[in-house]
Parts: structure tokens; C-alpha cells; sequence
């Protein structure tokens, strides 16, 4: 069990002052975006700082309520919608109408088993100080939302999902362990941008009828505290931009502002951009820290707000823990610096460290995310890699992300069909141009190309041979000692895996399942778990407990929730699904407390 009573805080120690800047420069960028009356005591009702999907939701929920709020952001107006827009897609529900179409029986019982399971709160959960207190209130809140009116809600504004429930982080340890015991990981037909669109929509009706200015191009550096509490912002105005979604900004500045109102909400997402930061917090528990690492966020998901939140008085807890993948491909054509992309596998690639050995239970592809990330610390190197065949690669590999998923984001139905009889075309594009394939048609070439591609000749032939051998010996019968065969099998018996995402037993060594394909994953960067720590209403607490009066936080920079809902590790398809419900959670709790 660990204890701190006062964590490390999540900092950044840059300077957060910025000199006088040019008026004129900041009157121009105050002229293009649309601006409503305000009084002298204050410019809105609420501010919210980050047009990501935790503050799309929060704002409609202010302007549903009647309130007038200025959303802030320092990227362009292109990168509304933020790392949500990128997404999968993937929710995380709980005995759904899918679930039941696919025969899973589900109940709110055992996915809370599940989550407390994964989670492993230890933190105070029953000491209103602890780190833990808060965040073990808001999984149970979001499970039963999950079970719950999350779905009907989100039916209600046009979303829909893909009919197969995809089966993500399969645990493979006790009934009480970490992992999904069923199927939830839903696919939004229209992946992240359908999630975001809903609420883009109402976010820009709100603003063609003065409800919600938008403030694009303003870097938040101060929250203003009068006599102990939030009741406004300070920062740069930085010139304008034509970025394209999730390119690098301009950080130029050309002015200064300040602008005031009774409630902040802060929904700046997390650290992921930053691999000092990341390394910084990094836990032992995790061994140590990457040298070299990808990213799987775009370059503003920086960590700022949250030094400039604790520096108002909020607290940040369980900074240490965090969520990176395992099996991510350096992007062949980068939107953002370092970009790289995480394959979502299915459970037959057999996994090797970077010295060819084997890993064991449960480090198997798609069931402990976090226990992988131990095991290729512990090896000494930054990488591992996935050996399989194009049999596999064509039913079993998914690309994350929207722009990797051309059919189910355009709602393609026929080029999604095609997945039955081909290899999705965005995986034969990875194969054949991203560094990080080696396709070969004999083991001894497969070797020889994995050798080449590092320059390390870590990988001997004798050894990689005598392990897949071994595991080739048990696909003869339909009982076996492996327990990756066995998951093999338990995928099968589930119909949705059958029909999409896992390929028929067959021998790794098959030349009918050719050619040979060997995956150079590396460490990609995703989520942060901790942050802001906040009550149920999503009000920022400070160091004794206290809300910090006029603060409130949603989305990642509140770890989804209370600092940390989601424990230890995820579920999976439950961070979109956090930015949903704590902005929807504070954003009407803001509008109960500006209602006049």
C-alpha cells in the first residue's frame, strides 16, 4: 500500500508572467471573436478555460442554463473539440442494448467489481483528506451513470455506436482483478468527432445568440484570487493563428487581458505532450522512466493549468499515476511532433521483449496495459515487439484514432464491410511505410530485418524459433497449458471477437497464414490519471478539503473526476466518457450557483 499525505505536485517552472504587450495587437484579437454586453463588476456569468470536450459540455451546460460564459483556449479556433476529436471513439457502458444484442450479460454489480478491481484504491477512500477519498465517490457516480442514463442521454443528442462491443483491457487475473469480465468498450459510429459534434453544435448555437463568446488565442497564466476566491483569469493574447487541427501554435505574444466572472472552470486536459513532466512524475512502481518515448497528444496538452490552478489554492493528488501504451507506431506522416499511434490488437500476436524473449501472463495483447509497461522497464529497453502473421494483422490489428479510421469516422458502411475481406487499408499503409514493420517470408529473414532495424542483434534465431515452436505445438488440440491459447479460444466463444477482432487458431509458423510480421512497438504517451482533486459537484478543493470558492475542473486535468477516478489503470472507453460526465457534473453545478 502507498501513503503520501503530501504528494509531489505536478509543476512546470516556467515563467507564468508575461510582460505588457502591445494594445493594439490585443484589441485586434479581442475584434475576432464575438463578444456580448458586460457588466462593470464582471465580463460572464462563468469562464471556461479549454475548448476541449470536458469544456464543450460544461458550456452548453451553462448556456443550456441561461448563463453567459467566455471559453478560453490558446490554440486557434481550428482545435475545437481538442484530443476528443482524435479519439476512437470508444464509451464505456454498462448492460447496453449493444451489450445485449451481443448476448453479454452485464449489470451495474459486476462492473463495479471490475472498476474497484482495476482501480485499487488505497488512498483514505473513508479519510476526507485522503487523495483517494474523492475519486473513489466519483467512479461510483460514473459507474451507475454508466449503467445508467449515459447512454439514453447521449442517444438523445444524435450519437450512435457500431452494433459490435469490443472487448479492451481483458485483465486475465482473478474474477476480482483488474480487467473488463465482459465486453463495454462501445465504438461511436463517427468515432471522436461524432462525440464532440453534439456539443460543438449547441456551443456554437449558445454563441449566435450572445450566450458564449469565444476567447481563442488566450493563454491563461493567473487565476485571479480576490479575498480567497477565483474570480478571474490573467494571460497573454498570442497572435493569431491558421494552424491546422493538432499542428504546433504560435506562441507569440501580442498583448495581455484579464477578464473576470464569479466561477472558473478548468478543462485544460493533462501532461502528455510534456515527456519532462511525465518523466517527473513517473512512479517506481513502474520502473524506470523511458529515454525515449512517442506521443499520443497533440503538443498543447502541456500541463500548465495545473501549476497555475495550485498556485490558486488547488490541490493536486496521485500525480504519479498515469496511463501510456504499450504497442505504439511512429506516425509515418506526423500531425503533431513525436506523433505516434497506438495499434488496439487482438489477443494472438505473440509479444517479445527486445531481447526475443517471451513475455508471460498477464502480459498478453489487449489484457494489462500497465503490467506490459512494468515488464518492458524491467527489461531495459524503451521497446518491444509484437511477432504475427498477415492472417492476424488483417482481423485482429485497429489503429487508434479518427484519421486511422476512415470508415467508421465518414460512416463508410461499405469500406467498413470491406474489413471482412482485406486488411484495412490505413494497417497495409503502416505495413509498407512505417518504420516500425519488418515483413518477411522465413523466420531466418524476419530475424535478420528486426536485427537491422534496431542495429542492437539482440534477437538470436535459436531462441525466437524455439518459443514459437513451442507455442505452435499447442493450437493441435483444443485444450492447452498456454494461457495466451486459452485467451485465444475464450475470444472465440464471444461473437463479436469471432466476427471482428480475432483471427482462427492457427500455427504462427503457418505458410499459409504469411507472410511473417514482426512490430516494433514503442511507449506511447497518452493520459494523466491524477490532478485537481474535486468534490462531486466538481468544485476544486484545496489542501484541507475546502472548495476553493469560485473553482471548478473537469475532464483529464481533474484526473475524469475527484482527482483520480479511475484508481491505478482504466477499463478503457472511459476517458471520453469522464470528460462527458465531469463537464456535464461542473458545468451545471456553475449554473446552480450563478443562478440569481
Amino acid at each position: 500500500m502507498e501513503h503520501s499525505s503530501s504528494p509531489a505536485p505536478i509543476t512546470r517552472r516556467h515563467a507564468l508572467t508575461v510582460a505588457g504587450g502591445v494594445l493594439a495587437g490585443a484589441a485586434l484579437a479581442q475584434a475576432a471573436t464575438p463578444a456580448y454586453a458586460a457588466s462593470a463588476a464582471s465580463d460572464a456569468d462563468a469562464i471556461v478555460v479549454g475548448h476541449g470536450l470536458a469544456g464543450l459540455v460544461a458550456t452548453a451546460e451553462l448556456a443550456a442554463a441561461g448563463r453567459k460564459v467566455l471559453l478560453l483556449d490558446q490554440e486557434p479556433g481550428t482545435g475545437l473539440g481538442g484530443q476528443a476529436f482524435w479519439s476512437f471513439g470508444g464509451l464505456f457502458l454498462v448492460d447496453s442494448h449493444e451489450q445485449r444484442l451481443m448476448g453479454i450479460k452485464d449489470s451495474r454489480e459486476l462492473a463495479w467489481q471490475d472498476w474497484l478491481g482495476t482501480a485499487g484504491f488505497d488512498r483514505g477512500t473513508d479519510d476526507p483528506e485522503g487523495q483517494d477519498h474523492w475519486a473513489y465517490r466519483w467512479a461510483e457516480a460514473y459507474v451507475d451513470f454508466a449503467a445508467g442514463e449515459k447512454r439514453s442521454w447521449l442517444s438523445g443528442l444524435g450519437v450512435q455506436w457500431f452494433p459490435i462491443v469490443g472487448w479492451a483491457e481483458r485483465g486475465g487475473g482473478l474474477a476480482d482483478g483488474h480487467g473488463n469480465s465482459v465486453p463495454r468498450f462501445h465504438v461511436t459510429w463517427g468515432t471522436g468527432p461524432a462525440v464532440v459534434e453534439p456539443f460543438e453544435k449547441k456551443v456554437r448555437a449558445a454563441a449566435q445568440n450572445g450566450r458564449v463568446a469565444f476567447r481563442f488565442r488566450h493563454r491563461v497564466d493567473e487565476l485571479v484570487v480576490t479575498n480567497g476566491a477565483v474570480t478571474g483569469v490573467r494571460g497573454a493574447v498570442l497572435e493569431p493563428s491558421d494552424a491546422a487541427r493538432g499542428k504546433p501554435s504560435s506562441r507569440v505574444v501580442i498583448g495581455d487581458f484579464e477578464l473576470r466572472a464569479p466561477v472558473v472552470i478548468v478543462t485544460s486536459g493533462g501532461i502528455g505532450a510534456d515527456h519532462d513532466l511525465v518523466r517527473r512524475n513517473w512512479p517506481a512502481r513502474l520502473g524506470t522512466p523511458p529515454k525515449s518515448m512517442i506521443t499520443g497528444v497533440p503538443a498543447h496538452v502541456d500541463g500548465r493549468m495545473l501549476a497555475i490552478t495550485e498556485r490558486a489554492g488547488g490541490r493536486i493528488v496521485n500525480p504519479d499515476r498515469m496511463w501510456h501504451y504499450t504497442e505504439g507506431l511512429k506516425n509515418y506522416d506526423p500531425i503533431w511532433p513525436g506523433h505516434g499511434i497506438r495499434i488496439l490488437p487482438g489477443p494472438s500476436s505473440l509479444w517479445f521483449d527486445a531481447t526475443g524473449k517471451r513475455f508471460s501472463s498477464p502480459d498478453i495483447p489487449g489484457y494489462d496495459t500497465l503490467h506490459t509497461l512494468k515488464s518492458i522497464t524491467d527489461s531495459g529497453y524503451d521497446y518491444s515487439w509484437f511477432v504475427t502473421t498477415q492472417k492476424i494483422i488483417a482481423k485482429e490489428f485497429a489503429l487508434s484514432g479518427s484519421e486511422q479510421n476512415p470508415d467508421l469516422t465518414e460512416k463508410n458502411v461499405w469500406q467498413l464491410l470491406s474489413r471482412i475481406w482485406q486488411t484495412p487499408e490505413p494497417i497495409e499503409r503502416f505495413k509498407e511505410r512505417g518504420e516500425d514493420f519488418v515483413v518477411a517470408e522465413t523466420l531466418p529473414q524476419l530475424v535478420a530485418g528486426m536485427n537491422g532495424l534496431t542495429g542492437e542483434n539482440l534477437i538470436r534465431l535459436a531462441d525466437l524459433r524455439r518459443q514459437i515452436e513451442a507455442r505452435d505445438r499447442e493450437i493441435a488440440n483444443p485444450y492447452t497449458k498456454d494461457v495466451q491459447v486459452m485467451g485465444i479460444r475464450n475470444a472465440l466463444a464471444y461473437p463479436g471477437d469471432t466476427l471482428s477482432r480475432t483471427a482462427s487458431a492457427h500455427r504462427i509458423l503457418d505458410p499459409a497464414a504469411g507472410p511473417l510480421i514482426a512490430v516494433r512497438l514503442n511507449i506511447l504517451t497518452r493520459k494523466t490519471l491524477g490532478g485537481l482533486q474535486t468534490d462531486l459537484s466538481g468544485r476544486v478543493l484545496n489542501a484541507s478539503g475546502t472548495p476553493v470558492p469560485g473553482l471548478y475542473a473537469a475532464g483529464e486535468v481533474a484526473g475524469f473526476g475527484g482527482g483520480g477516478v479511475h484508481g491505478y489503470r482504466s477499463l478503457e472507453g472511459t476517458f471520453l466518457g469522464g470528460c462527458l460526465f465531469s463537464g456535464r457534473t461542473a458545468g451545471r453545478a456553475a449554473a446552480e450557483a450563478t443562478a440569481t
